[in-house]
């Protein structure tokens, strides 16, 4: 049994990023600039987005966190979108997700310019995904790949169970084990909350 490292190979994609940084460095280049936005005080969301300034230090990217109120009005979000859209010193950012209840979640995702959409949320950005054209992922589904391609986990004509059917995780991982190419090749059965006997499909599963 081969096991997937993730942590491992975290660390090991921050060694390689950091690397190709210094060079730019070393060359008077521009480094990447991310930005992330947050509405509110939920504790995962500030642990999450934490992580991804500590992530962005470690490999030498700039960084700059939005924080906004819980009562931040929908215009007012659109408003600071349209200003990291504008800003050229911003390579991309991200919106983290939950929003309040005030604010229609979509119609925030669909503001974020598709070229500075770093999670791959655009419409733009999942139909280049599903047309395995080059595009921003989605963040899990990403890592996933990358944990299959380093440890040389084979896919092709494999049985791949999704389970899941999120816009975030389980949907973009059922196109992608299915594209041509590798990883990838793999028949996709794409389970969900109303899928039946899931038991016997999961039991019937090369990667699950």
């Amino acid at each position: 049994m081969t096991i997937l490292d993730g942590r491992k190979t975290s660390n090991d994609i921050k060694n390689e990023i950091k690397a190709e940084v210094d060079k730019m460095k070393a060359n008077n280049e521009k480094v990447p600039h991310l930005a992330a936005v947050i509405v509110g005080n939920d504790g995962a969301s500030l642990t999450y987005v934490g992580s991804k300034v500590r992530a962005c230090e470690r490999v030498g990217f700039e960084s700059t966190m939005v924080r906004m109120s819980n009562t931040t009005s929908e215009i007012e979000l659109l408003d600071k979108i349209e200003e990291l859209n504008n800003d050229d010193n911003i390579d991309g950012f991200i919106i983290q997700l939950p929003l309040p209840p005030q604010i229609n979640t979509q119609k925030v995702l669909m503001a974020v310019n598709p070229n500075k959409d770093v999670d791959g949320f655009h419409p733009m950005n999942f139909g280049k995904m599903a047309l395995d054209m080059s595009t921003f992922i989605p963040a899990t589904p990403f890592g996933i790949l990358e944990l299959l391609d380093r440890y040389g986990v084979e896919t092709d004509g494999k049985h791949t169970v999704i389970i899941g059917r999120s816009h975030i995780v389980g949907r973009p991982m059922s196109i992608l084990m299915g594209r041509k190419g590798f990883p990838g090749n793999s028949t996709v059965t794409l389970t969900h909350s109303h899928t039946k006997n899931i038991t016997q499909i999961t039991s019937q599963a090369d990667i699950i």
